[in-house]
């Protein structure tokens, strides 16, 4: 019963892990990187396309759980990047490889979430939430996952913003190993049984 009160009060997660920040300031982000915003922007969605053709190749042989795990893990390794060339700018150090670092942590975030935070999670609601619910409860996750975008938290620190989303990113490695219920090769009915165990 814990696990599926903890899960329909997290499947707004996505969002707060950074990204609707990343989608409604891509551009911005680039720029005050010293990117080419146009060049980072092909390549970021070359990037996300690619991955997501992938993942949904491999999502039920590596199983959700391992998926969601690794993409947590990354997603913290890329906001630290994007954090680390944000200090560097801030501070007149590093000049020449802060764009880079920036691209780099970009880019391994966004690999890294449509691998796995960007597509599992709904596919986990579909598979956790009863059916007479599962309509309701997917509306209600979606709009609360949108009424999380936190825009304003690159105006307060470009680099203290990243490392948040570190933060969060290594709190959501704890969820999802304590939280999370096993799915692969499970039927809806075993899921179910064990979620209601």
């Amino acid at each position: 019963m814990a696990r599926r009160d903890y899960w329909s009060r997290t499947d707004d997660l996505p969002t707060i892990w950074g990204n609707q920040w990343d989608l409604l300031l891509r551009q911005q982000y680039f720029e005050s990187a010293g990117f080419s915003s146009s060049l980072g922007t092909i390549i970021y969605a070359i990037l996300q396309v690619v991955i997501t053709a992938l993942n949904t190749t491999v999502i039920d042989r590596a199983g959700r759980n391992r998926l969601l795990l690794l993409s947590a893990i990354v997603l913290v390794t890329g906001s630290m990047l994007a954090g680390i060339s944000f200090y560097l700018k801030g501070h007149g150090l590093a000049l020449d490889s802060a764009p880079i670092l920036a691209v780099t942590g970009m880019l391994v975030y966004i690999g890294s979430f449509s691998a796995g935070m960007g597509a599992v999670p709904w596919v986990l609601m579909s598979e956790i939430f009863p059916i007479n619910i599962k309509g309701v409860a997917g509306s209600l996750a979606r709009l609360v996952n949108w009424s999380y975008t936190f825009n304003f938290l690159i105006d307060w620190s470009s680099y203290g913003t990243f490392i948040l989303y570190a933060a969060v990113n290594a709190l959501a490695i704890l969820f999802v190993v304590t939280m999370v219920p096993k799915t692969k090769e499970r039927t809806l009915e075993q899921i179910q049984a064990a979620i209601n165990a």
